[in-house]
């Protein structure tokens, strides 16, 4: 998916150099080095993603602590363009979170998530998580995904080896790690050790309706690549099985899920479920 994005708006053909990942941050391996928290050039003229966290101890904070992030000029990009993109979904803000239309940080993008959030069911806050994607994407896509990565070993390996580093502003710091994908040992397994987004949100409806389920049925139904995410509710950390197809969201565990009665502006504790989870 990464590498089909159609970064509309991002300045193609400025005349910075190309942005390439380097190779440890492919490998996920959890003892290499990436917590400086910005782009560096190095003296080939090209940029490395850098692993944007903040800590002292370069790992999440640990829970019912908030993680601190420093957030470099890409980075507020994507959240820029995701941002934008939802915005045209969203409830009008009580307050304005962005001066400008490129000016958004994490807590402003979480807060547009919750906005398209509201007045909407769970199936068409998935519906919207769709269209933003299809919209971020060129025309084609999708079929063209399909003939690069058919739903093959090494396909599941490359798209988890390409989460980690690509996706560290949105999920926070992940690593590849080995699941058994129908009696298959592989590498197409990816952990996320505390989730940005539900740690940002504290809102376990957001983090199901529109992250978890429209992105396994992005990739399982439009990609054509199963994918299935095992959110943990009790110390926010996931597990994205690239190669595994998801279960139907009734038998899914998380479909039981209660509100984070402490930590979700929108909680309903007398639930035994997430109201935003029923139908």
């Amino acid at each position: 998916m990464v590498v089909l994005l159609n970064l509309q708006g991002v300045g193609v053909g400025c005349p910075h150099p190309p942005l390439t990942p380097s190779p440890t941050m492919l490998t996920g391996h959890p003892h290499r080095r990436h917590t400086s928290g910005r782009w560096r050039r190095r003296s080939s003229g090209n940029f490395v993603l850098r692993c944007a966290i903040a800590e002292p101890s370069g790992e999440p904070a640990p829970l019912g602590q908030k993680t601190q992030y420093r957030d470099g000029f890409l980075e507020k990009v994507f959240m820029a363009l995701f941002a934008r993109k939802m915005k045209k979904h969203a409830a009008s803000p009580t307050t304005t979170t962005a001066s400008s239309a490129w000016n958004y940080d994490y807590d402003s993008f979480v807060d547009v998530s919750r906005r398209v959030m509201q007045g909407r069911s769970r199936l068409q806050q998935q519906q919207v998580v769709r269209e933003v994607l299809l919209s971020m994407l060129p025309p084609g896509a999708p079929a063209q995904f399909r003939k690069l990565f058919p739903p093959t070993k090494w396909a599941a390996e490359f798209n988890a080896a390409l989460t980690v580093p690509f996706f560290h502003w949105l999920v926070g710091p992940s690593e590849v790690v080995e699941v058994e994908v129908n009696g298959v040992k592989q590498r197409s397994g990816v952990h996320i050790k505390k989730c940005r987004y539900l740690e940002n949100s504290g809102c376990v409806g957001m983090c199901v309706n529109m992250c978890k389920i429209p992105t396994q049925d992005f990739f399982t139904n439009e990609f054509g690549l199963p994918l299935t995410m095992n959110p943990n509710f009790e110390d926010m950390s996931c597990e994205m099985v690239y190669g595994q197809v998801p279960p139907p969201f009734d038998e899914d565990p998380v479909s039981k899920q209660p509100c984070y009665a402490n930590l979700c502006s929108v909680a309903n504790p007398s639930s035994s479920v997430c109201p935003k989870l029923q139908a």
